[in-house]
């Protein structure tokens, strides 16, 4: 376990398990921790310079969202991808996002606009550069962005929570290369929809971008058979 790949605690905030918990979260979703991993306690609090308790605690809760499989006496591993999973959490995430597209189309502001305008230059200088997990957190962003459009407070968190099987699974999508273009002309559609108060447009935009996932994903299961449940 390479754990110098964990986000120091005191670059996080919250209570001492809950910045734990971010710092792990963070590596096993970013596939530094990719699946089968082994977790070893000891390793993240020298890493860390905690103690047992909070990484215990945040392990537990990593647990309950299933990123990680817990074996009493044994071990802690991160949990491998299962396609019935991805894709439970595809159609979630579909639903999700086609319903905040709908609301943000009808109700745009001026200053939505330019900021999901921003966002997606943003997409395009990143893959210029060829920095993919920039490229990553911008996408991410934009699809935050709408979510937070709605108004809807608790909205961003649910999708976040649907799609945490996703999240992991597409960042070994990204970088297959012509994807990331290919996923800011997608962006770009879904923006003209937003700005032209196209609701049929926007739906049918939203809907064939996250339809892209599936497709993707589904090679993995040969080409990273390790990372995959029997």
């Amino acid at each position: 376990m390479a754990a110098s790949s964990l986000n120091k605690v005191e670059n996080l905030s919250g209570s001492l398990s809950q910045r734990v918990y971010q710092s792990l979260r963070e590596a096993i979703l970013s596939m530094q921790f990719p699946p089968g991993t082994v977790i070893r306690k000891g390793a993240i609090c020298e890493q860390l310079g905690v103690s047992r308790s909070p990484v215990a605690e945040a392990l537990a809760r990593l647990s309950t969202e299933g990123l990680v499989d817990i074996i009493p006496q044994s071990a802690t591993k991160v949990s491998c991808f299962s396609m019935d999973e991805i894709r439970e959490a595809s159609f979630l995430r579909q639903a999700l996002e086609i319903a905040a597209v709908e609301k943000v189309t009808l109700e745009r502001t001026p200053k939505q606009l330019a900021a999901l305008t921003r966002n997606i230059r943003m997409q395009e200088l990143l893959i210029e550069d060829k920095d993919f997990v920039g490229f990553y957190e911008a996408d991410e962003e934009f699809h935050t962005m709408l979510m937070n459009f709605t108004g809807f407070n608790g909205v961003p968190q649910v999708l976040e929570s649907v799609s945490l099987h996703l999240t992991r699974a597409r960042m070994l999508v990204l970088p297959d290369e012509g994807r990331p273009k290919e996923t800011v002309k997608e962006h770009r559609a879904i923006l003209a929809a937003i700005k032209n108060q196209d609701v049929d447009a926007a739906r049918e935009a939203m809907k064939s971008h996250i339809g892209q996932l599936i497709p993707r994903i589904l090679p993995l299961e040969e080409s990273h058979a390790e990372y995959f449940k029997p």
